[in-house]
Protein backbone atom coordinates (compact mmCIF):
# COMPACT_ATOMS: atom_id res chain seq x y z
CA UNK A 1 0.00 0.00 0.00
CA UNK A 2 2.76 2.42 0.94
CA UNK A 3 4.57 1.67 -2.32
CA UNK A 4 1.37 2.32 -4.31
CA UNK A 5 0.81 5.61 -2.51
CA UNK A 6 4.38 6.67 -3.22
CA UNK A 7 3.97 5.86 -6.90
CA UNK A 8 0.75 7.88 -7.08
CA UNK A 9 2.53 10.78 -5.40
CA UNK A 10 5.38 10.66 -7.91
CA UNK A 11 2.92 10.54 -10.80
CA UNK A 12 1.08 13.49 -9.35
CA UNK A 13 4.29 15.48 -9.07
CA UNK A 14 5.31 14.62 -12.63
CA UNK A 15 1.91 15.79 -13.89
CA UNK A 16 2.02 19.03 -11.88
CA UNK A 17 5.65 19.95 -12.51
CA UNK A 18 5.33 20.92 -16.20
CA UNK A 19 2.21 22.98 -15.50
CA UNK A 20 3.90 24.85 -12.66
CA UNK A 21 7.03 25.42 -14.76
CA UNK A 22 4.93 26.92 -17.56
CA UNK A 23 3.04 29.17 -15.15
CA UNK A 24 6.24 30.42 -13.53
CA UNK A 25 8.53 30.78 -16.51
CA UNK A 26 7.33 30.00 -20.03
CA UNK A 27 5.30 32.29 -22.25
CA UNK A 28 2.85 31.07 -24.90
CA UNK A 29 5.02 32.44 -27.70
CA UNK A 30 8.71 33.01 -28.25
CA UNK A 31 9.68 36.61 -27.34
CA UNK A 32 11.50 38.86 -29.80
CA UNK A 33 14.45 41.11 -28.98
CA UNK A 34 14.98 44.01 -31.39
CA UNK A 35 18.72 44.13 -30.76
CA UNK A 36 21.47 41.85 -29.48
CA UNK A 37 21.67 42.01 -25.69
CA UNK A 38 24.68 42.78 -23.55
CA UNK A 39 26.47 39.71 -22.18
CA UNK A 40 25.18 40.33 -18.66
CA UNK A 41 21.62 40.98 -19.81
CA UNK A 42 21.62 37.86 -21.97
CA UNK A 43 22.90 35.65 -19.19
CA UNK A 44 20.49 37.03 -16.59
CA UNK A 45 17.36 37.20 -18.73
CA UNK A 46 17.72 34.17 -21.01
CA UNK A 47 20.54 31.70 -20.26
CA UNK A 48 20.08 31.46 -16.50
CA UNK A 49 16.27 30.99 -16.64
CA UNK A 50 16.67 28.71 -19.71
CA UNK A 51 14.25 30.70 -21.89
CA UNK A 52 14.32 30.91 -25.71
CA UNK A 53 14.07 34.11 -27.71
CA UNK A 54 14.41 35.37 -31.27
CA UNK A 55 16.98 38.13 -31.68
CA UNK A 56 16.71 40.60 -34.53
CA UNK A 57 19.52 42.81 -35.85
CA UNK A 58 22.17 40.53 -34.33
CA UNK A 59 23.65 39.42 -37.66
CA UNK A 60 22.59 42.29 -39.94
CA UNK A 61 26.26 43.22 -40.43
CA UNK A 62 27.21 39.79 -41.78
CA UNK A 63 28.32 39.84 -45.45
CA UNK A 64 26.71 36.40 -45.82
CA UNK A 65 23.21 37.90 -45.81
CA UNK A 66 23.88 39.52 -49.18
CA UNK A 67 26.69 37.39 -50.57
CA UNK A 68 25.47 33.82 -50.09
CA UNK A 69 23.63 33.38 -53.35
CA UNK A 70 23.82 30.15 -55.30
CA UNK A 71 26.17 31.79 -57.79
CA UNK A 72 28.50 32.94 -55.02
CA UNK A 73 28.53 29.54 -53.31
CA UNK A 74 29.30 27.88 -56.64
CA UNK A 75 32.19 30.24 -57.20
CA UNK A 76 33.70 30.01 -53.70
CA UNK A 77 33.06 26.34 -52.83
CA UNK A 78 32.41 24.96 -56.31
CA UNK A 79 33.69 21.43 -57.03
CA UNK A 80 35.01 20.87 -53.52
CA UNK A 81 33.86 17.50 -52.14
CA UNK A 82 31.72 17.84 -49.01
CA UNK A 83 29.60 15.60 -46.78
CA UNK A 84 25.90 15.46 -47.64
CA UNK A 85 23.23 13.53 -45.72
CA UNK A 86 21.06 11.54 -48.13
CA UNK A 87 17.82 9.77 -47.20
CA UNK A 88 14.83 8.37 -49.09
CA UNK A 89 12.32 10.29 -46.95
CA UNK A 90 13.98 13.44 -45.57
CA UNK A 91 14.41 12.07 -42.06
CA UNK A 92 18.03 11.76 -40.98
CA UNK A 93 18.70 10.57 -37.43
CA UNK A 94 15.12 9.44 -36.83
CA UNK A 95 13.08 6.40 -35.88
CA UNK A 96 11.94 4.35 -38.87
CA UNK A 97 10.85 0.71 -39.02
CA UNK A 98 11.72 0.25 -35.34
CA UNK A 99 15.30 1.41 -35.92
CA UNK A 100 17.19 4.61 -35.20
CA UNK A 101 18.25 5.27 -38.78
CA UNK A 102 21.08 7.59 -39.73
CA UNK A 103 21.57 9.00 -43.23
CA UNK A 104 23.98 7.91 -45.88
CA UNK A 105 26.89 10.35 -45.57
CA UNK A 106 27.65 10.88 -49.23
CA UNK A 107 30.85 12.59 -50.37
CA UNK A 108 30.00 14.69 -53.42
CA UNK A 109 31.07 17.90 -55.17
CA UNK A 110 29.25 20.84 -53.65
CA UNK A 111 28.16 22.09 -57.08
CA UNK A 112 26.45 18.74 -57.74
CA UNK A 113 24.56 19.15 -54.49
CA UNK A 114 23.48 22.66 -55.55
CA UNK A 115 22.23 21.25 -58.85
CA UNK A 116 19.88 19.00 -56.88
CA UNK A 117 18.69 21.76 -54.56
CA UNK A 118 18.05 24.04 -57.54
CA UNK A 119 16.24 21.18 -59.32
CA UNK A 120 18.60 21.28 -62.27
CA UNK A 121 19.02 17.57 -61.57
CA UNK A 122 16.14 15.45 -60.29
CA UNK A 123 16.50 12.81 -57.61
CA UNK A 124 13.92 10.75 -55.69
CA UNK A 125 16.02 11.17 -52.56
CA UNK A 126 16.42 14.07 -50.13
CA UNK A 127 19.77 15.86 -49.75
CA UNK A 128 20.87 17.98 -46.79
CA UNK A 129 24.21 19.50 -45.78
CA UNK A 130 23.88 19.03 -42.04
CA UNK A 131 27.02 17.39 -40.69
CA UNK A 132 27.22 18.57 -37.09
CA UNK A 133 30.93 18.50 -36.34
CA UNK A 134 31.71 22.17 -36.91
CA UNK A 135 31.42 21.57 -40.64
CA UNK A 136 31.49 25.32 -41.36
CA UNK A 137 35.05 25.62 -40.10
CA UNK A 138 36.18 22.17 -41.27
CA UNK A 139 34.46 21.71 -44.63
CA UNK A 140 33.54 25.28 -45.60
CA UNK A 141 36.40 27.45 -44.23
CA UNK A 142 36.07 29.65 -47.33
CA UNK A 143 32.76 30.94 -45.94
CA UNK A 144 33.78 31.73 -42.36
CA UNK A 145 34.90 35.25 -43.26
CA UNK A 146 31.31 36.05 -44.31
CA UNK A 147 29.96 35.34 -40.81
CA UNK A 148 31.79 35.20 -37.47
CA UNK A 149 33.87 32.46 -35.83
CA UNK A 150 31.83 33.04 -32.64
CA UNK A 151 29.18 35.40 -31.28
CA UNK A 152 31.18 37.80 -29.09
CA UNK A 153 28.45 38.72 -26.59
CA UNK A 154 27.53 35.05 -26.15
CA UNK A 155 31.16 34.01 -25.71
CA UNK A 156 31.59 36.70 -23.05
CA UNK A 157 28.33 35.77 -21.31
CA UNK A 158 29.35 32.11 -21.05
CA UNK A 159 33.10 32.59 -20.68
CA UNK A 160 33.87 30.19 -23.54
CA UNK A 161 34.02 29.83 -27.30
CA UNK A 162 31.61 27.59 -29.23
CA UNK A 163 32.37 23.89 -29.44
CA UNK A 164 31.09 23.83 -33.02
CA UNK A 165 29.92 26.13 -35.80
CA UNK A 166 27.68 24.34 -38.30
CA UNK A 167 26.51 25.13 -41.84
CA UNK A 168 23.03 23.99 -42.95
CA UNK A 169 21.62 23.93 -46.48
CA UNK A 170 19.01 21.61 -47.86
CA UNK A 171 15.68 20.78 -49.39
CA UNK A 172 12.30 21.54 -47.85
CA UNK A 173 11.66 17.80 -47.46
CA UNK A 174 14.56 17.51 -45.00
CA UNK A 175 13.19 17.33 -41.46
CA UNK A 176 14.96 17.20 -38.11
CA UNK A 177 13.11 14.83 -35.78
CA UNK A 178 12.22 15.81 -32.21
CA UNK A 179 15.26 15.70 -29.91
CA UNK A 180 17.29 17.75 -27.45
CA UNK A 181 20.94 18.82 -27.23
CA UNK A 182 23.34 19.58 -24.38
CA UNK A 183 24.23 22.90 -25.97
CA UNK A 184 23.31 26.55 -25.73
CA UNK A 185 22.39 27.04 -29.37
CA UNK A 186 22.38 30.26 -31.40
CA UNK A 187 20.69 29.45 -34.70
CA UNK A 188 21.14 32.09 -37.41
CA UNK A 189 19.13 32.03 -40.65
CA UNK A 190 20.94 33.49 -43.65
CA UNK A 191 18.24 32.95 -46.27
CA UNK A 192 14.80 31.35 -46.27
CA UNK A 193 13.01 30.30 -43.11
CA UNK A 194 13.31 27.67 -40.39
CA UNK A 195 10.21 26.40 -38.61
CA UNK A 196 10.76 25.22 -35.03
CA UNK A 197 8.45 23.27 -32.74
CA UNK A 198 9.77 23.48 -29.18
CA UNK A 199 9.15 21.84 -25.82
CA UNK A 200 10.72 23.02 -22.57
CA UNK A 201 12.66 20.42 -20.56
CA UNK A 202 9.78 20.37 -18.07
CA UNK A 203 7.65 18.58 -20.70
CA UNK A 204 9.88 15.50 -20.41
CA UNK A 205 7.19 13.42 -18.57
CA UNK A 206 4.97 13.70 -21.65
CA UNK A 207 7.59 12.94 -24.29
CA UNK A 208 8.21 9.25 -25.06
CA UNK A 209 11.65 7.73 -25.35
CA UNK A 210 12.48 4.20 -26.49
CA UNK A 211 15.72 2.32 -27.14
CA UNK A 212 16.40 1.52 -30.78
CA UNK A 213 18.86 -0.52 -32.76
CA UNK A 214 21.06 1.97 -34.67
CA UNK A 215 21.17 1.55 -38.42
CA UNK A 216 22.25 3.45 -41.52
CA UNK A 217 20.76 4.02 -44.94
CA UNK A 218 22.92 2.45 -47.63
CA UNK A 219 22.41 2.60 -51.38
CA UNK A 220 22.01 -0.77 -53.10
CA UNK A 221 23.06 -1.56 -56.66
CA UNK A 222 19.68 -0.61 -58.14
CA UNK A 223 19.82 2.81 -56.48
CA UNK A 224 17.26 2.07 -53.78
CA UNK A 225 18.02 2.39 -50.08
CA UNK A 226 18.34 -0.44 -47.63
CA UNK A 227 18.58 -0.13 -43.87
CA UNK A 228 21.70 -1.81 -42.50
CA UNK A 229 21.99 -2.44 -38.75
CA UNK A 230 25.10 -1.37 -36.90
CA UNK A 231 25.17 -4.61 -34.94
CA UNK A 232 28.13 -3.81 -32.71
CA UNK A 233 26.69 -0.45 -31.57
CA UNK A 234 24.71 0.12 -28.39
CA UNK A 235 21.02 0.90 -28.64
CA UNK A 236 20.12 4.57 -28.97
CA UNK A 237 17.48 6.34 -26.87
CA UNK A 238 15.29 8.41 -29.20
CA UNK A 239 11.84 9.96 -29.45
CA UNK A 240 9.57 7.96 -31.79
CA UNK A 241 6.78 10.54 -31.85
CA UNK A 242 6.06 12.96 -34.70
CA UNK A 243 4.90 16.14 -32.93
CA UNK A 244 3.16 17.38 -36.09
CA UNK A 245 1.01 14.25 -36.25
CA UNK A 246 1.25 12.55 -32.86
CA UNK A 247 -0.23 9.11 -32.34
CA UNK A 248 -2.12 9.88 -29.13
CA UNK A 249 -3.51 6.36 -28.90
CA UNK A 250 0.04 5.06 -28.59
CA UNK A 251 1.38 8.06 -26.64
CA UNK A 252 -1.60 9.56 -24.75
CA UNK A 253 0.60 11.51 -22.31
CA UNK A 254 1.78 13.74 -25.16
CA UNK A 255 -1.65 15.38 -25.23
CA UNK A 256 -0.66 17.13 -21.98
CA UNK A 257 2.42 18.73 -23.54
CA UNK A 258 2.32 22.33 -24.70
CA UNK A 259 4.58 22.89 -27.73
CA UNK A 260 5.69 26.33 -28.82
CA UNK A 261 6.08 27.06 -32.51
CA UNK A 262 8.06 29.82 -34.19
CA UNK A 263 9.46 30.75 -37.58
CA UNK A 264 12.97 32.17 -37.77
CA UNK A 265 13.40 34.33 -40.86
CA UNK A 266 16.46 35.49 -42.77
CA UNK A 267 18.54 37.83 -40.65
CA UNK A 268 17.13 36.52 -37.37
CA UNK A 269 18.76 34.46 -34.64
CA UNK A 270 17.03 31.95 -32.37
CA UNK A 271 18.45 31.32 -28.93
CA UNK A 272 17.55 27.69 -28.27
CA UNK A 273 18.47 26.88 -24.67
CA UNK A 274 20.12 23.63 -23.66
CA UNK A 275 17.85 20.63 -23.08
CA UNK A 276 14.90 22.12 -24.98
CA UNK A 277 13.28 19.59 -27.30
CA UNK A 278 13.05 20.77 -30.89
CA UNK A 279 11.67 19.60 -34.23
CA UNK A 280 12.78 21.56 -37.31
CA UNK A 281 11.50 22.12 -40.84
CA UNK A 282 12.67 24.62 -43.44
CA UNK A 283 11.85 26.39 -46.66
CA UNK A 284 13.49 24.96 -49.76
CA UNK A 285 17.14 25.95 -50.07
CA UNK A 286 17.23 27.58 -46.64
CA UNK A 287 20.75 28.44 -45.47
CA UNK A 288 21.66 28.71 -41.79
CA UNK A 289 24.63 28.76 -39.46
CA UNK A 290 24.44 27.76 -35.82
CA UNK A 291 26.79 28.04 -32.85
CA UNK A 292 26.90 25.31 -30.22
CA UNK A 293 28.19 26.36 -26.82
CA UNK A 294 28.56 23.55 -24.31
CA UNK A 295 26.06 23.86 -21.47
CA UNK A 296 27.03 24.12 -17.82
CA UNK A 297 26.44 20.81 -16.05
CA UNK A 298 25.09 22.53 -12.97
CA UNK A 299 21.97 22.24 -10.82
CA UNK A 300 19.74 22.83 -13.85
CA UNK A 301 21.19 19.72 -15.48
CA UNK A 302 20.80 17.75 -12.24
CA UNK A 303 17.13 18.72 -12.00
CA UNK A 304 16.56 17.56 -15.56
CA UNK A 305 18.31 14.27 -14.86
CA UNK A 306 16.08 13.75 -11.82
CA UNK A 307 12.96 14.48 -13.89
CA UNK A 308 14.15 12.09 -16.58
CA UNK A 309 14.89 9.36 -14.03
CA UNK A 310 11.51 9.71 -12.33
CA UNK A 311 9.74 9.62 -15.70
CA UNK A 312 11.52 6.38 -16.65
CA UNK A 313 10.84 4.83 -13.23
CA UNK A 314 7.11 5.55 -13.37
CA UNK A 315 6.93 4.06 -16.85
CA UNK A 316 8.56 0.83 -15.70
CA UNK A 317 6.31 0.53 -12.64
Amino acid sequence: MAEGAALRAVRGCLAAFPREARELGWTESIPYLDRPPSPLEFYREWVSPNKPCIIQNAISHWPALKKWTSAYLREVVGPKVVSVAVTPNGYADAVFQDRFVMPEERQMPFMDFLDIVEKKVTSPNVFYVQKQCSNLTKEFPELVCDVQPDIPWMSEALGKKPDAVNFWLGESAAVTSLHKDHYENLYCVISGEKHFLLHPPSDRPFIPYELYQPATYQVSEDGSFEIVDEKSADKVPWIPLDPLNPNLEQYPEYAKAKPLQCTVKAGEMLYLPSLWFHHVQQSHGCIAVNYWYDMEYDLKYSYYQLLDCLTKTVKVL
